[in-house]
């Protein structure tokens, strides 16, 4: 018996969440189809953990940096259960009977299109005049000769540990590698990251990854840049991975963070017609529809891989579908890796820029040279912003920093780059004292005074 629905989400990650909440409020019948738990990557093995494995070493180092504080003590077997109990202890019972009290049918499996308005999961037909695919995104495993033979973690094994290795190897200097590595590192890991590109996180500016290499070198973590993992294989009781610089290093389990591709395997897509892009990423339109009555959205549009764009996304497809359509903007997203000190960026690089030929002015600023906040929250202060602007419009296209809490206050610049706020209006702006707010309108009154006709 087939089973009709207004709609039907494929994916109850973050991103499918918040659109089954928003259309299930609208009074629309809805079905959810999730194969693993409701809640998706971000909630159980990704951003919640993570953080919360985070929150803890950034608060014992910034009591060793604040005036009269020592270094507190660490209870890991406490941390580690508060991490399971933010991660529900991998149960989403309450979830799915949340969902169910708002009236919505869950049903457990994996879902395949069979044609338009049509899906099949655990032995079901459902139907319904739209189907959304939030089916997220998997981790690649890079071409390392021998690792299918040695203890690999990915993201998921890292961030439900339960006992801290002696050595590990993270391949990958992204936020992944960034994160996990001073996690690690602080925990008493000996911490190797490797990396192919010549600095981390490099598709940010290059001066930011400098800054942040240079912060976890100082905290012992061994950095290997412009080379690869070429093999790995298992010598007594340890692991060796070769690189392509003819070096070696030993560890004791490799932890990937070589990037995700968006999960589209199995999902039916010929049978409406629809092919992948060579990233594996599933083309949607500015509302985020693939076909009539057909839509994705989150990491398996590969547009941007993160939960708030997961977000974004759904709400930008759910006003689609509740009649009140509006083009998706992906022009300032903001990115935040949550090391010590946090590093945040939003907008274009100065690369981006160029290739896209604009003409720039920048403005850096060191913090403690110039703001009063650093002192105050620690007694060695750290800290870089830099803001890079369209010389022509004389508006801000792109900003970074590294510094304490840069992913809260880095939403003013992503505000500004969104609407086009002139840089000279940016700096005319009231900042509080002392926060690190202070700092953009610094810098922006420098970009203005730059970016003066002559």
């Amino acid at each position: 018996m087939t089973e009709h629905y207004d709609a039907i989400v494929v994916g109850m990650g973050p991103g499918g969440e918040v659109a089954a909440s928003r259309l299930l409020g609208s009074g629309r019948h809805v079905a959810i189809v999730e194969q693993e738990l409701i809640g998706g990557e971000c909630a159980y093995w990704a951003c919640i953990p993570s953080k919360t494995l985070l929150r803890p070493l950034e608060a014992r180092a910034a009591a060793g940096r604040a005036a009269g504080l020592g270094d507190p003590s660490l209870d890991w077997p406490a941390l580690r259960d508060y991490r399971d109990y933010m991660i529900r202890r991998l149960d989403d019972t309450a979830q799915a009977d949340g969902y169910r009290k708002q009236g919505a049918t869950v049903v457990r499996g994996t879902a395949r299109l069979a044609g338009p308005g049509r899906v099949l999961a655990d032995g079901r037909e459902l139907t319904a005049d739209h189907v959304i695919l939030a089916t997220g995104s998997e981790p690649v495993r890079p071409p390392v000769e021998g690792l299918d033979r040695v203890p690999v973690w990915t993201n998921r094994e890292a961030t439900t540990l339960t006992e801290i290795p002696r050595r590990a190897v993270l391949i990958g200097g992204s936020a992944v590698g960034v994160e996990l590595g001073q996690f690690l590192s602080r925990m008493g890991t000996r911490v190797t990251i490797i990396q192919r590109a010549e600095r981390l996180l490099d598709r940010e500016d290059p001066r930011l990854g400098e800054s942040v290499a240079g912060h976890l070198a100082a905290e012992g973590i061994e950095l290997r840049l412009g080379t690869q993992a070429r093999s790995a294989r298992r010598r007594g009781g340890e692991t060796v991975i070769e690189l392509s610089d003819g070096t070696t290093v030993s560890t004791d389990v490799v932890v990937l963070g070589t990037g995700r591709r968006p999960r589209t395997g199995g999902l039916g897509l010929e049978t409406m017609g629809i092919r992948p892009g060579p990233h594996g990423e599933l083309p949607i339109d500015e509302h985020g529809r693939l076909a009539d009555g057909l839509w994705a959205l989150g990491d398996v549009t590969g547009i941007a891989m993160f939960t708030h764009v997961a977000k974004y996304q759904a709400r930008i497809v759910t006003d689609a579908i509740l009649g009140r359509p509006r083009a998706a903007d992906y022009t300032a997203v903001p990115r935040v890796v949550f090391a010590d000190p946090e590093i945040a960026a939003v907008g274009l690089t100065e690369a981006q820029a160029r290739r896209g030929g604009i003409t720039t002015a920048r403005a850096e600023l060191d913090l403690p040279r110039a703001i009063a906040r650093p002192w105050t929250y620690e007694t060695d202060p750290r800290g870089t912003l830099a803001l890079l602007a369209d010389a022509d419009r004389h508006t801000l296209i792109g900003a970074w920093t590294v510094a304490p809490q840069a992913g809260e206050w880095i939403h003013t610049a992503a505000l500004a780059i969104r609407h086009r706020i002139p840089v000279s209006a940016l700096a005319d702006t009231i900042a509080q004292f002392p926060t690190y707010t202070e700092a953009l309108t610094q810098t922006a009154g420098r970009l203005a005074r730059d970016l003066r006709p002559r």
